[in-house]
Order: C-alpha cells, then sequence, then structure tokens
C-alpha cells in the first residue's frame, strides 16, 4: 500500500501589507519618540494580537478621539476616519498622526471629487465597518451604502444619469464584480472610479488562496473575525474549489477533527496578520502529522509606502 503524505500548501503572498506595515510602524514609533502613553482611535489593524502587543508597549486605544487627553499624540488607524474626527482633534489639541492606508486615502479622495461634480455615490462595503464609516463622512448626503449584489435594487437617487460607484478597498473582488454589473443594470450611465478601489494586497490574497484551494480538503486562513479581508479569504477559498475552510485567531484554535481523512491543508492569513501566527499554525499542523510544506507563488508584491508625514519630519535639536 502506498504511504499517503500528509502536506501543507503555504499561499504566497499572505500577511501584511503594505498599509498594515505603514500603521503598525507608525504606532511603534511614535512611542519610541513621544512615549508612552500613545493613543490610537480604534484597532490600529484588524487583528487581536497585533493590538494585544502593541498595548503592552504602551498604546492606548481608544473608540473616539475626544476620550483623548487634550494635547496628547494620537494615530488614526489604517482603515482611515471622517473629516469630522479630524476637525474634533484639532479642536482639542492633539498631536494627531495619520496613518491611514494610502489605498483608503484615495477612495476618500475620489468620494469628495465626485460629490464635488454632484454625482450620487453608491459605495459598495458592508454597514459599520470603520473604512466605509469614514468615507462616507467626506460626503454623507451623497453617499449610499450597497452592501453586494442585491444592495442597490431599492435605491433611489437624484439623477440616474450622475451616478458613480466606489468600493471599500477589502471586499471580494468576484462579488464586488457582480455587484457593480447588478448596479450598471439600474444605472446604465453608471460611472467608474479612475481606478480599481480594492487594494492591491486584497487582490493578490485572493489570487493566491484561489491557486491553492482546489487541491486542499482544507484551507486555514489566519486572521481575526473583525478583518473583512481574512473574512472573505474563507469565501473566496471555499469558491473555489475548497472542501471546507475556517478562519482561525492562532494555532489555539486549529480543531484537530478537521483533519480527519485529510491529506492536503491550505494556508493563509489575511493583510493584517503577523508572519508569527501563521508559523504557530504551521508547527500545530505538523504536530499533527503535515509536516511538509510546500509554498505556492502566485503574484509578487514589492510595495512599500512611506510613514505618515508626522514621523517622516526630524524631531527638532534639544538645547
Amino acid at each position: 500500500m502506498p504511504v499517503t503524505t500528509r502536506r501543507v500548501l503555504l499561499a504566497q503572498p499572505r500577511g501584511y501589507c503594505a498599509g498594515v506595515d505603514r500603521a503598525v510602524q507608525s504606532v511603534e514609533i511614535a512611542l519610541e519618540r513621544y512615549g508612552a502613553p500613545v493613543y490610537v482611535r480604534k484597532e490600529i489593524v484588524h487583528n487581536k494580537h497585533v493590538v494585544r502587543g502593541l498595548e503592552e508597549r504602551g498604546a492606548i486605544f481608544v473608540d473616539e478621539a475626544e476620550e483623548v487627553p487634550e494635547g496628547a499624540v494620537v494615530v488614526f488607524s489604517a482603515h482611515g476616519v471622517a473629516p469630522q474626527v479630524r476637525e474634533d482633534a484639532q479642536r482639542r489639541g492633539l498631536r494627531t498622526i495619520d496613518a491611514t492606508c494610502p489605498l483608503v486615502t484615495k477612495v476618500h479622495n475620489e468620494a469628495r471629487r465626485f460629490a464635488a461634480q454632484d454625482y450620487d455615490i453608491l459605495l459598495i462595503g458592508h454597514e459599520g465597518h470603520e473604512e466605509v464609516v469614514g468615507t462616507t463622512g467626506e460626503a454623507p448626503s451623497r453617499i449610499h451604502l450597497v452592501d453586494g449584489p442585491d444592495g442597490g435594487t431599492d435605491l433611489q437617487v437624484r439623477d440616474p444619469a450622475r451616478v458613480a460607484w466606489l468600493s471599500q478597498t477589502t471586499l471580494s473582488v468576484d462579488e464586488t464584480n457582480q455587484t457593480v454589473a447588478a448596479l450598471r443594470q439600474r444605472f446604465p450611465l453608471l460611472a467608474d472610479p479612475p481606478s480599481d478601489d480594492i487594494c492591491y494586497a486584497t487582490q493578490n490574497r485572493q489570487v493566491a488562496v484561489k491557486k491553492i484551494a482546489s487541491d486542499s480538503d482544507v484551507v486555514l486562513v489566519v486572521g481575526s473575525r473583525n478583518s473583512s479581508n481574512s473574512v472573505r479569504l474563507v469565501e473566496v477559498a471555499l469558491d473555489a474549489g475548497a472542501a471546507a475552510a475556517y478562519l482561525v485567531e492562532d494555532a489555539t484554535a486549529v480543531d484537530q477533527r478537521w483533519l480527519d481523512g485529510v491529506t492536503t491543508v491550505g494556508v493563509t492569513s489575511g493583510a493584517s496578520v503577523p508572519e508569527d501566527l501563521v508559523s504557530g499554525v504551521l508547527d500545530r499542523l505538523a504536530e499533527y502529522g503535515f509536516g511538509s510544506v510546500e509554498t505556492v507563488d502566485a503574484v509578487e508584491e514589492h510595495l512599500q509606502f512611506a510613514l505618515p508625514p508626522e514621523l517622516r519630519r526630524t524631531a527638532p535639536s534639544e538645547g
């Protein structure tokens, strides 16, 4: 009888994107430069391990800037904020560091531009997500939220000839395309954003998980439940042919029962997940007999973002 090899297919790229890396570095450098505490509005990125590690170093996470003592340092998360948040922070004399991902900033800029041209804006995204809340704040009277292909069925706009669409950056590429197609059925003159809103990292991680899904009996996506792009990876894996797919916060969440009768496990991670959490999952799988790991390359990534300008400025000399 031939011996069945238990193996892991490890998706590449996976894990930290340029925007997440920039945001986490922003908090770390702010702590070094200004000392603890440094306040952070909302979770800097949607990963509990990252947040906990920064808390241990002196970061304090708050829901709103009004919770920050006047004159203190506050970092805005990678997901972006509405203009009102910036105004409130300025009014209270807070020293702000804007760690908004540049790709999210691009969507904010597009929202302002379309609103200035008197368009109704159909924002494809999930209600309550911080990125959607921030983008909507750019033009609240012009933006209509559309959540999925059926989300625009009863939508009313002022002029069907002046309608544009934008999207949250962390959505499923395929579902967003389906939603845009459905909206275009209702609004044939629907205007497109100048470039794709879904971020390069979200797209690349979805391409990578598709590449391993059909060859995997089970796909494990390392990520937090409040991470939109991680949740989407589970959905994409199932749609791409994986027999089963699970979202796991870390190695402790891996259920050995999922591996009964399994020969191939696919592994990837969301864009806000540090690599040590993936390594922990691989170690756990090795304990269960899945010691052979094959990296499957899908797309090369080289993009890096400069730090926020507040952290690029040279500190004034002392004395």
